[in-house]
């Protein structure tokens, strides 16, 4: 059995230390208080998915928070990836976010630094990056072991499954894994990586990893256009859409269609080389079923 064993295992963290190939899908919370769509997408999607990961202002974009976004998707049934950027709290708010997510009873973290709030659509905000995603999952283990990080006592301690992003793709790799292998020091039981396309990558890290008691997910990622895959090769470091895969989004007769293809043959393809998939849709969570299905 890899790592330690929680007190109580969520969905997720038992799914993935059965050995069962373990699916999460990503939720982003309305840019505004409507929130049919997210319990819609959550109830439609509890056949498929063993969790569900909500984010947190993605891609510095001003959202519902992830931890009331959470709540709603744990009371609607499905297991919860509770996402925690660093960009927009300080160490305070993001620990007493965490003691409430615990409390909540949302049993799983995602720890991430966050994309700048230039890439947002507050550009004028100040960032915050007191802690990155290092020290966040630094954070959770001071908590679950019943302290803050100043080493104060708590009156209870959290008990929280953390985790963090992994990018298989980036030069060089080595570096990547540098950063990899201080994350799992810092208590991280699984990664979810960025979208990955090369198997061979995908490959790498999971051979690279398997000594560590961690659990990988690779990242499936909706291709809704040629443009979008354009966009990607040259705007987003890590990130590659080989030329292939875009030569069939720009000659297909309904591009949105093929990329649902593609990624449902990207998600048959990872089942045998790695711990489960996770599936990233960029908005279009009322797709999701098409390709898992």
């Amino acid at each position: 059995m890899r790592g330690t064993t929680r007190k109580e295992m969520t969905p997720f963290e038992k799914s993935l230390r059965e050995g069962r190939f373990t699916l999460t899908v990503e939720l982003s919370p309305p840019k505004g208080t409507d929130v049919s769509a997210l319990i819609r997408n959550t109830r439609s999607l509890l056949p498929h998915a063993t969790a569900f990961n909500v984010t947190d202002n993605q891609s510095a974009v001003m959202h519902l928070s992830s931890l009331g976004a959470a709540r709603l998707v744990r009371e609607t049934g499905g297991d919860v990836i509770f996402q925690v950027t660093g960009r927009d709290r300080n160490r305070l708010a993001l620990q007493s976010d965490l003691l409430a997510a615990s409390v909540l009873g949302i049993g799983n973290v995602l720890a991430l630094t966050g994309d700048h709030v230039t890439c947002g659509d507050h550009p004028g905000a100040k960032p915050v990056f007191d802690l990155d995603s290092v020290h966040i999952l630094q954070a959770v283990r001071e908590l679950n072991e019943g302290r803050d990080l100043a080493g104060n006592a708590l009156q209870g301690a959290t008990d929280l499954f953390s985790g963090a992003a992994v990018a298989p793709e980036y030069e060089p790799f080595d570096l990547q894994w540098l950063k990899f292998e201080k994350k799992v020091e810092s208590g991280a039981g699984f990664f979810q990586t960025q979208a990955v396309f090369s198997p061979s990558a995908l490959e790498r890290l999971v051979k690279r990893a398997s000594a560590l008691p961690v659990y990988i997910l690779a990242g499936v990622l909706l291709l809704k256009s040629p443009a979008m895959a354009t966009y990607i090769n040259r705007r987003v470091p890590g990130l590659n859409v080989p030329e292939n895969i875009v030569q069939r989004l720009a000659e297909a007769a309904d591009p949105l269609q093929e990329g649902i293809s593609i990624a449902a043959e990207q998600i048959a393809m990872f089942r045998d080389m790695c711990h489960g998939v996770h599936l990233m849709t960029a908005g279009r969570e009322d797709l999701a079923v098409k390709i898992l299905g």
